[in-house]
């Protein structure tokens, strides 16, 4: 449990093979889903197929603070499951409003965010930005986190796609080293590059050749949303895992996950990413990766960037599973060279709120 492997973050989701037959196609009622609820909290395997028979199926009854109290203590506080389950209760009152689009109109949506996506991507000024990491880990399917530390990292980024980081203080005590760090995994445990413009712009790029399926609507904050599924194939993904341990272990690995696009302005509001084709023999069995991105003021400018990423890392030592998870809040975006300080909010323990 001790050891801990370092990585470059991502998503897989799972699949899941309806029933035949014309409940398929009748709404959960509150008995089947409580039912549901509690085979997940013995099972939490099962989680994919309730969010599926919610996200298909609809729900067919009131969704109450109860209900709600209740879904967060059986899922142990599942992010997935509560949208879903959300977003089902909006469709349950508004069938209308979360409508899917006809393919046409999906794949118009698409085309203009791409288009704004690697606009913005090209767009992108020099900046810097506080980090501020929780590390925590769990026995693999748990998700029964205990804390490891908790980091401030300044971060510098260049528009051609450089990124420098500091590591400012740990566990409240501060760093003296002046020179900046290629990486905060210099100190040791789980780490993630990549956040600000490399995920979005390797999806959208044409030569990724990414495939896209509309699958569900959402809102997020306040936002009205598509979300799509996504897939890149390891040979156009290339995307890097690395183990650290006694001898560092890398890995190329494919890409799939999530997209929520703004039905609005075509802007990415989240993104669920994670590593698929990874070797049978690499000791990292899942690399997985949730972004929220916001708009934030840079220079008088508004730049939608991120505001809120967890990443978990799933590796398998001898023949326990381990889970790590790394809750990184990205503070005071401003011009590149401004010194980021030590505030003292920063080293206060903050509780992870509900992702809307």
């Amino acid at each position: 449990m001790n050891k801990i492997i370092s990585a470059v973050l991502i998503l897989f989701s799972a699949s899941f093979v309806f029933a035949q037959g014309e409940v398929q196609q009748k709404p959960l009622t509150q008995s089947e889903y409580v039912k549901m609820l509690y085979v997940l909290e013995k099972n939490p395997g099962e989680k994919d197929e309730l969010v599926e028979a919610v996200r298909k199926r609809g729900i067919g009854f009131q969704l109450t603070d109860g209900l709600r109290s209740l879904t967060t203590s059986k899922s142990r506080s599942d992010a997935d499951l509560r949208r879903t389950l959300e977003e089902a209760a909006r469709r349950k009152e508004n069938p209308e409003h979360a409508k899917l689009p006809s393919e046409k109109e999906s794949s118009a949506i698409l085309a203009k965010s791409r288009e704004a996506t690697l606009a913005a991507v090209e767009e992108m000024p020099d900046f810097v930005v506080k980090q501020q990491i929780a590390r925590s880990a769990a026995y693999a399917g748990t998700n029964n986190f205990r804390s490891l530390d908790r980091l401030v990292v300044a971060v510098s980024y260049r528009a051609s796609g450089r990124e420098e980081y500091k590591v400012l203080s740990r566990n409240g005590i501060l760093e003296n080293n002046p020179n900046p760090k290629q990486s905060y995994e210099e100190v040791g445990g789980t780490s993630s590059t990549g956040e600000f413009v490399t995920v979005l712009a390797k999806i959208f790029k044409p030569e990724s050749g990414t495939k896209f399926e509309l699958t569900d609507t959402d809102t997020i904050r306040t936002r009205r949303a598509l979300v799509f599924d996504y897939a890149i194939e390891r040979d156009k993904a290339k995307q890097i895992i690395t183990a650290s341990g006694a001898f560092d272990e890398t890995a190329i690995t494919g890409m799939k996950g999530r997209i929520w696009i703004d039905r609005e302005n075509f802007r990415v509001l989240r993104v669920e990413s994670g590593a698929t084709e990874i070797p049978e023999a690499f000791p990292i069995r899942a690399a997985n990766r949730t972004v929220d991105y916001d708009w934030v003021t840079i220079g008088g400018e508004k730049f939608l960037l991120p505001t809120l990423s967890d990443v978990r890392l799933t590796s398998r030592e001898s023949r326990q599973m381990f889970e790590t998870r790394n809750v990184i809040r990205f503070k005071d975006y401003q011009k590149y060279g401004s010194e980021v300080k030590i505030l003292d909010d920063d080293e206060e323990v903050q509780e992870e709120k509900p992702k809307q």
